[in-house]
């Protein structure tokens, strides 16, 4: 009777350990945010000290047009043996006057994400193809070739 109950706590423990097993992962990427302090930034209130203060420094910063600062957040969900699924997104994006006044607070999220399909292992480029002894040996014997010691290359007339 003993080695019978034995055997089911054993299954019982065996099955429970498996389970745990197939459990999904989540990770965070990203910034954290915080809904208290993403949502006391306020247009014509805050500067991008308080903002800074506040929030930390951004994920980005924009290169071009007004100043915004971007703060990325995503919380991914991971089964075991399978590749990570975004759960949730979010973008807290804040732009800046001149002055450095907060000017506008947009917030996003999974909606505004674009998935890109890479078409291949290659980028297709302008041009011709050139294999890898064109590419080390095409301008020996070139007339004019950037280097070559001819007329307007260096020691030349």
């Amino acid at each position: 009777m003993t080695a019978i109950r034995f055997l089911g706590a054993s299954l019982l423990a065996a099955a429970t350990l498996a389970a745990g097993g197939c459990s999904s992962i989540r990770e965070s990427r990203g910034f954290i945010a915080d809904p208290t302090l993403t949502q006391s930034v306020q247009p014509g209130i805050d500067n991008k000290q308080s903002v800074q203060a506040a929030l930390g420094h951004p994920s980005f910063e924009s290169q071009f047009g007004q100043p915004t600062w971007y703060y990325v957040s995503s919380l991914n969900e991971r089964k075991p043996f399978s590749r990570p699924r975004i759960g949730t997104h979010s973008v807290l994006a804040i732009e800046f006057d001149a002055a450095g006044n907060v000017a506008s607070v947009e917030r996003s999220g999974i909606d505004k994400v674009v998935y890109l399909s890479p078409d291949g292992d290659r980028t297709p480029t302008l041009g011709r193809e050139r294999g890898f002894f064109e590419d080390l040996f095409g301008n020996i014997g070139a007339v004019g070739a950037p280097g070559a010691q001819g007329p307007g290359g260096p020691g030349g007339p």
